[in-house]
């Protein structure tokens, strides 16, 4: 008989946290006013998004009006970006090799199209960066430093507290300083002012919360053209009625993430971690870990597997029931090598036998102990169909 499924792609996506569909089921059913309309319908709405914003800004430690809720993090990261970078003339961005697609995918465009000028800092083979380099790559017409919080495949957390201090003490006030957190959210600190950070961008479905709906920080004073134009919401810079079930949803999955509950159940998905870790090295020869051991989000195990193509291992897994990855979900079905492990200095090779393999709420000890049982055989007999 087939095993219950094992999901273990939390970094792709969560399961919605029992507790959100709850806070966001009114807004399906009877609460369906437009939050811009002036009836009482439409004001319920525009108080629930209003309430959301108070929750996010709390979160992060900012103020209210300093958040604009988007359709995701894939939005957010662009108006970050293009809302900086099309405001002057030949303007010059800072980001890492190894940032996420929607990070990296409108920096390329607006180069191509000669908008902009771009510096690509590389990373070590632990995959972070140092701040030293980010600071001496800036220029007199940079305006725009992007780093992201951790790395979505390989689950790296770089020094964004640092990286701010140096921005800052280079005195370019004229520098943002954004960081796609979508990661970081569920264990790390965002607070904006102990990060520095001038904006920031979270995912609603990374955090147990609804997809279709993320936000971004935009700090006061930060100036940014909107992507989308036709209205006024979102400040003037998303124009399109809020997505209010999915705002609500993402707020409470926020709310959930506030005190010290959260720092408990990092030190839990931690020691499972390790245990996948140690037993995954210990078991299947010709195996590394990719990455930091010591500067890495808890719940990230990402492997790479000599003389085995991931995406091979993937679908066996998938086939015991056990659902994990090979990189980046916005990237899984591309059948090129993973731009972040060519970026540590992989061969096309070695990137390709790339799994991830990310922890959550629902992840038992059990789960581990089934996964290192299945692993190693699979691994065994996809090296025997090449020898």
């Amino acid at each position: 008989m087939r095993k219950k499924a094992l999901y273990l792609d939390y970094a792709s996506s969560t399961p919605v946290d029992p507790a959100v569909l709850v806070a966001m089921m009114p807004y399906l059913k009877q609460e369906y006013g437009n939050p811009s309309s002036l009836h009482g319908f439409g004001q319920k709405a525009a108080a629930a998004l209003e309430c959301s914003r108070q929750v996010a800004a709390r979160f992060l430690g900012c103020g209210a009006d300093e958040i604009i809720f988007t359709s995701g993090a894939t939005e957010a990261n662009n108006l970050a970006i293009q809302g900086v970078l099309r405001q002057t003339t030949k303007p010059h961005v800072i980001t890492l090799a190894i940032e996420h697609e929607s990070v990296l995918a409108p920096i390329q465009k607006l180069e191509k199209e000669g908008i902009a000028e771009a510096t690509y800092i590389s990373v070590s083979r632990a995959g972070i960066v140092n701040p030293e380099d980010i600071g001496k790559a800036i220029k007199e017409n940079t305006v725009l430093v992007s780093v992201q919080y951790a790395n979505s495949e390989i689950g790296t957390v770089q020094p964004i507290a640092e990286i701010g201090r140096i921005i800052r003490q280079k005195k370019k006030s004229s520098v943002v300083f954004h960081t796609d957190a979508v990661q970081a959210a569920n264990f790390l600190d965002c607070n904006v002012e102990t990060l520095g950070v001038d904006c920031l961008t979270l995912s609603a479905h990374k955090i147990y919360g609804p997809k279709g709906a993320g936000l971004l920080f935009v700090r006061k004073g930060v100036a940014l053209n909107p992507l989308l134009e036709g209205g006024s919401q979102e400040g003037g810079l998303r124009s399109g009625t809020e997505n209010i079930p999915a705002i609500v949803g993402m707020a409470k999955a926020l709310a959930e993430l506030i005190g010290p509950k959260t720092g408990v159940e990092a030190v839990r998905v931690k020691h499972m971690r390790d245990q996948l870790i140690r037993g995954v090295l210990g078991r299947v020869p010709e195996s590394s870990c990719t990455g930091s051991l010591e500067q890495r989000l808890p719940n990230n195990a990402h492997f790479t597997f000599a003389r085995v193509e991931g995406k091979d291992l993937v679908m066996l897994l998938d086939q015991k029931g056990i659902a994990v990855s090979s990189g980046s979900a916005c990237s899984e079905r591309s059948q090129e090598p993973s731009h972040v492990l060519l970026a540590l200095g992989m061969s096309s090779k070695e990137a390709m036998g790339s799994l991830r393999i990310t922890l959550g709420k629902r992840t038992t000890k059990e789960d581990i102990v089934r996964v290192l049982k299945t692993l190693p055989s699979l691994v065994d007999q996809l090296r025997r169909r090449i020898v």
